[in-house]
């Protein structure tokens, strides 16, 4: 009798220390945050970027999401990551983020359904048309897979569906998820963020004028301040953290070379977007139309850093489209869209936080770069042309009668052309051990820089915006009229410049990486029936095994007695 006093008496002890055990260790959790994210690819863990400004936020941000309502499966999926990303999002913003899901369609009445949907278009929320079949019927419905962001009496859209449309859906949706960290936090950094970087636009060289960049300086105003610089007027050039060169045509002179260089050597960044050869689709209907070279006298000074344009042209059989005259009916011509190689579509990327998940961009008349040797430089190839393009040395005939001719694969010899490159590291000055322009002070010259980047893309007009010419209004950047396809030009130069002006801020949450791992169908379809029985069968044999285990071991244990 003493002894089961005993063994109950210690049980309940026993049982007490767990408690008390259990009461600490909440106790002591709740004095520490922490998360732990088992997954194999971190999916749930917030960049530490992303952190620092979620706990540096000054007041509530408010979030509503647009992809709400009868979702199919690969949109229920993007749904719940969004709502997830979030969910991290409030707890380390000190709940300072608050979010909610809404179904456009809700609204009161067709005009006011319509009225909505145009409201959430004018915030940049594409709608997309999502096509399901359900028990042999077809249904379409237009959803809006974004989002809109408040913060202190302003607000922004967000697109959040923006994978590689090239993919199948469920690898464009598993991109956008991928991308859901930057999309929301960078939205969220734009409204909170009072120090805004300077970025500023070089003029005076024959460079795209403010009507055919409109598209992507209003792009660039919703993050940086964005200054025109000339360089005949400037004063000090360390005040911009980027200068951009889009498209010149005219020479630079010594001493503008001089100051870019200085402003380079200083750790200032550079994006140029630079045609060697000249091309206009305006003189393209004349069959003795050729293209030569621009002389921008920038050859040396790009060699000295590690980068070279070629005297070509690229042509790929993977490319825009362009209306041509095919004939005449009546007395109306009669025109057909025809892929014109002259305009290579890239979609082709380096494993890089700038080009990570990006859709297709749109070229016009790009050329070709090779990197020469630069001691201290490493050079990434960006953007690639596909396996089927070629290059045309210079003069190049640029003819639209050229689409009228049957072009064989087999010419298309130079598969994976490199057009962009990202180049880091310390940069030797072009005018090291050399004159430098009269008029500068020697004392201030530096010979080798600071690590910084120089980012250079063989084609100017891939900042270039057409205008609509009913209105004289810019279009959006990477806009086909012809096709109505929106291409990634916007999205590929500004995660550009969010590298170069910051390559350790929220550009790093392009990075991540979330695996899909989907279910073998043809297996699925051979060995349905065998699974199914494992998984319906196997458990009730295990469990009758361990019953008839356990009672064999109290059987035997009890006989004894």
């Amino acid at each position: 009798m003493g002894k089961l006093k005993s063994k109950k008496l210690g049980d309940v002890l026993v049982l007490a220390n767990i408690l008390v055990f259990c009461l600490l260790l909440n106790v002591i959790s709740g004095l520490y945050f922490f998360r732990i994210d088992l997954t194999e690819e971190k999916r749930y863990t917030i960049k530490p970027q992303t952190r620092d400004m979620l706990n540096n936020l000054d007041d509530d941000v408010y979030v509503e999401v647009f992809l709400e309502g009868d979702l199919n499966p690969g949109f229920k999926r993007f749904q719940k990551s969004i709502g997830e990303t979030l969910e991290e999002f409030r707890i380390y913003s000190d709940n300072k983020i608050h979010y909610r899901f809404v179904n456009p369609a809700q609204a009161a009445g067709q005009k006011a359904q319509n009225e909505f949907m145009q409201e959430l278009i004018s915030k940049g929320i594409t709608p997309t048309n999502v096509v399901d079949s359900k028990n042999g019927e077809r249904s379409e419905r237009l959803i809006f897979p974004g989002a809109v962001i408040s913060y202190g009496g302003f607000e922004t859209g967000v697109q959040l569906l923006k994978g590689n449309k090239a993919r199948t859906p469920e690898e464009e949706i598993n991109q956008s998820i991928e991308g859901i960290e930057y999309e929301l936090g960078n939205a969220i950094y734009k409204l909170v963020n009072p120090d805004r970087d300077r970025i500023g636009f070089v003029t005076g060289h024959g460079e795209l004028d403010s009507l055919e960049v409109a598209s992507l300086n209003n792009a660039m105003l919703e993050a940086y301040d964005v200054f025109k610089v000339n360089l005949d007027r400037a004063q000090d050039l360390s005040i911009y953290n980027t200068l951009l060169i889009a498209k010149p045509t005219k020479p630079f002179s010594e001493q503008h070379k001089f100051l870019l260089d200085q402003y380079l050597m200083k750790g200032g960044k550079l994006m140029l977007l630079i045609d060697k050869l000249g091309a206009q689709m305006d003189s393209a209907s004349n069959e003795n139309y050729f293209a030569f070279p621009y002389d921008l006298n920038l050859d040396d000074q790009l060699f000295k850093y590690g980068i070279r344009l070629n005297f070509d042209l690229v042509q790929d059989q993977s490319s825009g489209m362009y209306p041509v005259v095919t004939g005449v009916v009546g007395n109306k011509p009669n025109m057909q869209l025809m892929p014109w190689p002259f305009f290579p579509l890239i979609n082709r990327y380096a494993d890089h936080p700038i080009t990570n998940n990006l859709d297709a961009v749109v070229t016009k008349f790009v050329g070709s770069l090779d990197t020469v040797k630069a001691d201290g430089v490493k050079k990434t190839p960006l953007l690639f042309t596909s396996e089927y393009s070629r290059k045309l040395t210079s003069p190049v005939n640029v003819s639209v009668n050229y689409l009228r001719k049957n072009t064989r694969a087999e010419d298309f010899v130079h598969p994976f052309v490199p057009v962009g490159y990202l180049l880091e590291g310390s940069f030797t000055s072009l005018y090291k051990n050399r004159f430098i322009p009269e008029g500068n002070d020697k004392k201030t010259f530096k010979g080798e820089s600071i690590p910084t980047k120089i980012i250079v893309i063989a084609d100017g007009d891939i900042a270039r915006n057409d205008v609509n010419p009913r209105n004289g209004n810019p279009q959006e950047l990477g806009f086909d009229p012809f096709t109505q396809v929106t291409f990634a030009n916007r999205d590929l130069l500004m995660n550009a410049l969010a590298y170069l002006t910051n390559e350790n801020g929220l550009i790093k949450a392009r990075n991540k990486e979330i695996k899909i791992r989907p279910l073998d169908r043809e297996r699925i379809k051979n060995e349905r029936l065998k699974w199914q029985l494992i998984n319906l069968i196997l458990p009730l044999v295990l469990l009758l095994s361990i019953g008839l285990v356990i009672g064999i071991v109290r059987k035997r244990k009890y006989a004894r007695f």
